[in-house]
């Protein structure tokens, strides 16, 4: 792959721009165990951080922000431990399979021990996870991380950030040593950690290194201050000069890309990258609004992400995406068309289509509805994602099957009570 230049948008493949089209039909049938649907892909994830769920949630400055949560976070990411991350990671994988997730993309930035310095092997915390995800029965499209810098200016990590940081070729030797344990369950591939954090020249020498098909991840666009920055750094807002400047296609997921103009949302549209949108968290940390109906109606491609964990619930982040939307416009049925009327239908549409070109896992794995739940009484293929995304609270995941095994039976994961043990424990250790 050559370095990216500036150049004119391309039009994604015809696959792509038929599927941003077609997002809206979801198979739903109804057999002897329930309502069967497709899996769904969490497309964000951050698991040392549902460790802190709850835990960021007293005002610490009249100004609270992303900024100051982000001091929180520090606090509790400077105590992981390889086995710690493990515990945490197959506790919160447990809880995403129950809920209907099949799939996980971890961004994963927690490399080093506490001070920077490297594990041996320099694998370690990946290890952990690719462990947690096997425990669990997930499939797991694993991330590292290239974070170098603490700001557009290129200032050093601090000394909190120094577990995160790599230089470009260390950072590339551990994707190589990575991509050796790829298999049936285990995708690898590459995140850049936002644009303030990778300086340009450190961001065309990893894509040029990377496979051709390799998923690339990226923070974007998150919060205004980041927009400010980029802005009065590069000459561009951080969408636009990311488009200006890298191939941008169907490989790329921009993680949040909340504050757009139009020209940005046409040109993500365009360019047949996913946007990854995590309503739970970017509620919890006051990120804004994502322009959902412009960008729906530019053909645009996107999935959901739980990323703090703050829920760990695709139902819950596909309700609040869609009514954060009727909140701001002060109307209803936001996502729906007159093609496709259904709300529902459409949301759980949209996370299908998106699913193997940001996780890179084609298999198709399959949840369980239960029929037998009040809720879905006198359900039909009409309604049944409706109801099961806008219907109420209950948990209405009977079964799950990843990879062909039954994972979770019934409501409860095979492993639930062990796992669960085991995450108390580290928590205790993490919160003493």
């Amino acid at each position: 792959m050559r370095p990216p230049a500036a150049r004119s948008l391309p039009q994604p493949p015809r696959r792509l721009r038929d599927n941003a089209r077609m997002q809206t039909s979801t198979p739903a049938r109804h057999d002897t165990r329930g309502w069967r649907l497709p899996g769904v892909a969490n497309l964000h994830s951050h698991a040392f951080q549902r460790a802190m769920a709850g835990l960021a949630e007293r005002q610490t400055d009249p100004a609270d922000s992303f900024w100051t949560w982000r001091e929180t976070m520090y606090a509790i990411a400077g105590r992981f431990t390889p086995e710690l991350l493990q515990a945490v990671a197959a506790q919160l994988y447990v809880e995403m399979l129950e809920a209907g997730y099949t799939t996980v993309c971890e961004f994963h930035y927690l490399h080093h021990a506490p001070g920077g310095g490297p594990y041996a092997p320099a694998t370690a915390m990946s290890e952990a996870l690719i462990a947690a995800a096997a425990t669990a029965g997930i499939r797991l499209t694993l991330l590292p991380v290239l974070y170098m810098a603490g700001g557009f200016d290129g200032r050093p990590l601090s000394e909190r950030q120094r577990r995160f940081g790599h230089a470009v070729e260390p950072f590339l030797r551990l994707l190589d040593a990575l991509r050796a344990r790829e298999g049936a369950m285990l995708r690898v591939g590459c995140a850049l950690h936002s644009l303030r954090a990778v300086p340009p020249d450190a961001m065309r020498t990893v894509l040029a290194a990377l496979p051709d098909d390799a998923r690339i991840h990226l923070h974007i666009a998150e919060q205004t201050a980041e927009v400010e920055d980029c802005i009065a750094a590069r000459g561009a807002r951080p969408v636009q000069w990311l488009l200006d400047n890298a191939d941008v296609d169907p490989r790329w997921t921009l993680v949040h890309a909340t504050h757009l103009d139009d020209a940005e949302v046409r040109g993500i549209a365009r360019s047949g990258a996913t946007v990854a949108l995590c309503p739970t968290t970017e509620a919890n940390l006051g990120d804004g609004l994502f322009p959902m109906d412009r960008y729906l109606a530019a053909g645009g491609r996107w999935g959901i992400g739980s990323d703090s964990h703050v829920s760990v619930s695709p139902v819950e982040e596909l309700r609040w995406l869609e009514y954060g939307q009727r909140l701001f416009q002060q109307r209803r049925n936001v996502a729906a068309s007159v093609a496709m009327p259904s709300v529902g239908a459409t949301l759980l549409g949209g996370v299908h289509a998106s699913a193997a070109d940001s996780t890179g896992f084609d298999e198709a794995d399959t949840i369980v509805l239960d029929a037998d739940h009040p809720l879905l009484a006198g359900a039909t293929t009409a309604d049944v994602a409706d109801r099961w995304v806008f219907a109420g609270n209950r948990p209405l995941v009977r079964d799950v099957e990843v990879a062909g095994m039954r994972v979770v039976e019934g409501g409860r994961h095979r492993d639930r009570d062990a796992i669960a043990s085991r995450y108390r424990e580290a928590m205790r250790v993490l919160l003493a």
